[in-house]
């Protein structure tokens, strides 16, 4: 690991800790955890503009004549012909057609920049180079290059266009431009998303992005705007049955199962591990899916997957889970068999030598 490169991607987590807030350590990077009150923070992921600092995602810059083509042949969806401007979520699987990371696609059109989990970074590089024979295709480490902020809630698209102008609304959702505004210098990406509400990254360098951070807390004006920190996007990502890394993207499940099938062109031919990946949807061969879980009482730690059962017979696993201040219980996230995928479905998960009920939910859990 490049200790330079992790020093200068570093400057706005420690920025953001000059202001006065702490950071914590998540798989080897620092996050914010917090910055005012848990519900305010939720509040505006829901129902306000909540800003988030994503800097620690992954980002790889991609040069070439053939980058394009490579991701097409080992990713799941079409992106050969991504316009210049254009952006695209594609899954790159192993040979058994499970995961190796959700990714973003921008085309620069000169080079591309790819973002991941940050804990997959690497192995994404990797996975790239392992592929690219006599491909005109350059892979490189971006973090220390760029940081990237996203908005997002319902108030948001009203919040990005006082910040850039009715630019928002001319735009096509999954695209983006260069914006100059405020003496702020900045790429704008406009990409669909959860519950049918689009949201935004601002992508750009230090400097402008600390700019960009304090002209929205100091121009918020009526809008109920908040820095948002990890532990409320958790609670809201869980709520809203957003699969993440390592919890429920790693290398003992596949896009089906994560309920991920949008990211998937079944029509463009091959890819690594279509052949796996095709065979379980046409035969229906999926085995369990990804649901939501409500407990009937509240309890933290910090183990990893725990086992759900049914009347002592293991029939999946919690992935992920959190206190929600919405149903004042812990919720999480689960692989459940298909046999027991039934809304309400009663389940129970051993716990400290004693069973607490658990029930499973469709998702959304938070319509």
């Amino acid at each position: 690991m490049n200790i330079a490169t992790d020093e200068k991607s570093l400057q706005l987590i420690e920025y953001l800790e000059s202001l006065g807030f702490s950071s914590f350590p998540i798989n080897g990077y620092k996050v914010i955890n917090k910055y005012s009150h848990l519900e305010e923070e939720l509040n505006s992921l829901y129902s306000g503009v909540a800003l988030r600092n994503i800097s620690h995602q992954g980002i790889i810059e991609l040069k070439g004549n053939d980058v394009l083509d490579l991701i097409h042949r080992i990713g799941t969806n079409s992106v050969k012909d991504l316009p210049k401007e254009g952006v695209k979520n594609t899954i790159l699987t192993s040979e058994k057609g499970r995961f190796i990371s959700v990714t973003t696609l921008m085309n620069f059109e000169n080079y591309q920049l790819l973002v991941c989990d940050r804990i997959n970074k690497m192995k994404v590089m990797s996975w790239m180079r392992k592929y690219v024979i006599n491909d005109d295709v350059e892979v490189n480490d971006a973090n220390a290059k760029y940081n990237l902020l996203e908005l997002s809630g319902q108030q948001s698209e009203s919040f990005a266009t006082l910040v850039c102008g009715n630019v928002v609304q001319e735009m096509q959702p999954n695209t983006f431009k260069i914006m100059h505004t405020e003496n702020i210098l900045f790429f704008f990406i406009k990409l669909s998303s959860e519950r049918g509400i689009n949201k935004f990254w601002f992508l750009a360098d230090f400097e402008n992005s600390k700019r960009l951070i304090n002209y929205m807390k100091e121009n918020k004006g009526v809008f109920n705007f908040n820095l948002v920190g990890e532990e409320a996007f958790n609670i809201y990502r869980i709520e809203q049955g957003i699969p993440v890394a390592p919890n429920e993207i790693n290398d003992e499940y596949n896009p089906l199962e994560a309920g991920l099938n949008d990211l998937i062109d079944f029509k463009k031919g091959c890819y690594i591990g279509q052949e796996v990946i095709a065979r379980l949807d046409s035969y229906q061969k999926v085995q369990k899916k990804l649901v939501g879980i409500k407990f009937s009482e509240q309890f933290e730690l910090n183990n990893g997957h725990l086992k759900l059962e049914d009347n002592g017979t293991e029939i999946g696993k919690l992935t992920s889970y959190a206190y929600s201040p919405k149903f004042k219980t812990t919720v999480g996230l689960a692989y459940i068999r298909n046999s027991h995928l039934a809304h309400e479905t009663n389940l129970s998960l051993p716990l400290s030598g004693k069973n607490i009920a658990a029930e499973v939910h469709t998702l959304p859990l938070v319509k």
